[in-house]
């Protein structure tokens, strides 16, 4: 697969410190941008993601006519974490 270019990136002196302190041995900080960036996209797939199951659960609500106090389901949550915290 042939490689692409991203534009330049124009930072304060501050903020490039700082990603070069954080660097890993021999890590360039070409290396750094890339991972970071990829853990941008990906973190910024996954809301959409989140957002569009959601979207879609208020849809199934509204089509079933089934919906669920928040306070009751919290409460239940609850049960379950103290629950399973006694039992381990």
């Amino acid at each position: 697969m042939k490689t692409a270019t991203m534009p330049p990136l124009r930072v304060d002196p501050e903020l490039r410190q700082a990603a070069e302190d954080v660097l890993h041995e021999n890590e360039s900080l070409s290396a750094f941008m890339e991972a970071a960036l990829r853990e941008g996209v990906a973190r910024r797939r996954m809301q959409r993601e989140f957002v569009l199951r959601g979207l879609d659960a208020r849809e199934q609500a509204h089509r079933d006519n089934e919906y669920f106090d928040a306070d009751d389901v919290h409460n239940q949550l609850e049960d379950m974490l103290n629950a399973a915290r006694k039992a381990g």
